[in-house]
């Protein structure tokens, strides 16, 4: 009998197979290069593209500082991380399945049988008797995996956790896009008000020039109030700048892990041009972005679901093995007459469910059929953002290069009025037309290059950043 169990139990094994269709990733339609203007170029295998610390081509050592803190310290990627080691596990726990299972069991009891019982003849008549019970064994079970239930199981879990590895690293380039975007924000702010800092000292100058040519008798009262309502109203845009600031810098707080009050970040007016990143084709957006490559892994784990639902139209058979002994007297419980073993299969199959497996079938393809969808959209988003970046950054850069001719406009205008107001060939009215005008542009100047620091950031993350390929996940990783 035993042999024909082994035998029967080899013979389905031999004949398994595994449920559901085996996943294969899609095929994106990219186009062969993106639209590329001054001042990009498609970049070389040689060229060194942004991966790792891609912000250290900011070279500006504050930044650096700040995102190895958020690196560190950020709550948002302590909870990504323990949704890694969540997924590894559930993986690791999915992948026993493949295996045996083999328990030990130890039993001693006393137990009372009442004589009140059924019968289980009316020729004997029951008696009440207290019994010892001790028992002592090993039992394995094994799922035969005919339809593959437990490897489509283990399949989704891998994917899962690859799943979860990909958005681990698509949150760490968010905080660090979101980091350093906040980080150049701040600092346009800080141009900016140095800006206006010089333009409130330019403008106190003149209220004092206009001031004592009034006490002499060569301007008027309204020169002297025009030239006061302008400073007046350049002041109030100083509190206005320091409450966005502000806002910034507790942004910069939270994404490094520091707690707001306790956090200052000194003022400084320098930024230069930003950097200038190479682009690849298309095609390379697929492989370096983290959002795309968690989609796609989303859509194996979907497809692994189909095959576990499908499993459930095939029989299901269970391998069980027991030995041990079990004695009424702990003396002789390992004497042979207390041997106890037990060998056998057992076969399930559905008969009728009213439907219930083919709707759980239909439910997981239409999720599948979600995923897929879901990777299409994040493809085109990804090229969205590239094609974006890479139009923006090209506007805003001519732009910022108008704004300063005109910044240079703006002052030789002001020099100009300013001299026609001295020879009385024009009024006052000319020079505050003028201070107001060169006061925008340089505004304007600022706004545009922190715009193109942003936009620089914006690319970096379209591109994705310090992606450089999925991980592979191995059973029980850690």
């Amino acid at each position: 009998m035993t042999r024909g169990l082994v035998l029967a139990a080899a013979a389905l094994l031999a004949a398994a197979c595994t449920a559901g269709p085996d996943y294969r990733k899609p095929e994106a339609a990219l186009p062969a290069e993106w639209k590329v203007e001054a001042p990009w170029r498609t970049a070389n295998p040689s060229d060194d593209l942004a991966k790792g610390a891609w912000w250290t081509a900011f070279h500006d050592a504050e930044l650096d500082a700040l995102e190895e803190q958020a690196a560190k310290a950020s709550p948002t990627l302590a909870i990504a991380e323990a949704r890694l080691a969540q997924s590894r596990a559930a993986l690791q726990a999915a992948s026993a399945s493949l295996w045996p299972q083999l328990g030990a069991v130890a039993r001693a009891g006393r137990t009372r049988i009442t004589e009140n019982r059924p019968l289980s003849s009316y020729s004997s008549p029951n008696s009440s008797a207290v019994q010892d019970d001790f028992a002592l064994g090993l039992s394995a079970s094994y799922e035969a995996d005919l339809a593959g239930r437990v490897r489509r199981t283990v399949e989704g879990a891998r994917a899962s956790a690859e799943q979860s590895a990909a958005d681990l690293e698509s949150t760490r380039l968010v905080v660090q896009a979101d980091l350093a975007t906040a980080y150049f924000g701040l600092r346009e702010l800080d141009v900016e008000m140095d800006v206006i800092a010089r333009s409130i000292a330019t403008q106190r100058r003149l209220l004092e020039f206009t001031t004592e040519r009034h006490d002499l008798g060569a301007a008027s009262g309204i020169d002297v109030a025009q030239q006061q309502a302008l400073l007046d109203s350049t002041l109030t845009q100083v509190d206005v700048l320091k409450r966005q600031r502000d806002q910034l810098e507790h942004a910069i707080a939270t994404l490094t892990g520091t707690a707001a009050p306790l956090f200052a970040l000194p003022a400084s007016a320098s930024l230069a041009a930003p950097p200038v990143f190479p682009v690849g084709v298309p095609s390379d957006v697929l492989e370096r972005r983290p959002d795309v490559a968690s989609a796609e892994r989303a859509m194996a784990a979907a497809n692994a679901q189909v095959g576990v639902a499908s499993a459930a139209l095939y029989p299901s058979i269970t391998l069980g093995a027991s030995y041990g002994a079990e004695s009424r007297a702990l003396s002789s419980l390992l004497d042979a007459p207390s041997t106890v073993w037990a060998l056998g299969a057992a076969l399930a199959q559905p008969v009728f469910d009213a439907g219930r497996i083919r709707a759980n079938i239909a439910f997981s393809q239409a999720g599948y059929d979600a995923t897929v969808a879901s990777y299409r959209r994040t493809v085109l988003t990804a090229m969205q953002e590239v094609e974006d970046g890479i139009s923006g950054e090209a506007a805003l850069q001519r732009a910022h290069a108008q704004a300063l001719a005109a910044v240079a406009s703006a002052r030789r205008v002001l020099d100009m009025a300013h001299t026609r107001y001295e020879a009385g060939a024009a009024t006052y009215l000319e020079v505050i037309t003028a201070q107001q005008a060169l006061l925008n542009n340089e505004r304007l100047a600022a706004q545009l290059l922190g715009q193109r620091f942003v936009g620089a950031v914006f690319l970096v993350k379209a591109l994705g950043g310090g992606w450089e390929g999925l991980p592979k996940v191995a059973m029980g990783q850690r």
